[in-house]
């Protein structure tokens, strides 16, 4: 079975659960992710993980998750990324990008 789904736009969507560590809390890691998947038109959510992790939801067209996960290694200016941890997950319908709380 096939985790791609044709968007709005034409493209083929993907969908990737994310596992990023390192210093990426306290240091405005989600809100800068909540800005950048605007920017990129990702759907998806972010959030703390009790572990010091953050973990994210992302769906959109491949070549935009994959500017999304290089900006996740040093897009945040405070960070120190670790590692970024991918799983390719079935597409959802999910709308717009939002930060949830810690779990």
């Amino acid at each position: 079975m096939s985790t791609d789904r044709v968007t709005s736009h034409g493209a083929s969507a993907q969908a990737l659960q994310v596992r990023v560590r390192g210093r990426v809390q306290g240091v405005g890691y989600r809100d800068a992710c909540v800005r950048r998947a605007h920017i990129l038109g990702i759907r998806g959510w972010v959030c703390n993980r009790v572990d010091g992790s953050v973990e994210l939801l992302l769906q959109g067209a491949p070549d935009v998750l994959a500017q999304m996960l290089a900006w996740l290694r040093d897009g945040v200016r405070y960070a120190r990324v670790d590692s970024v941890e991918t799983a390719a997950l079935e597409p959802a319908g999910l709308q717009g990008f939002e930060r949830l709380p810690t779990r």
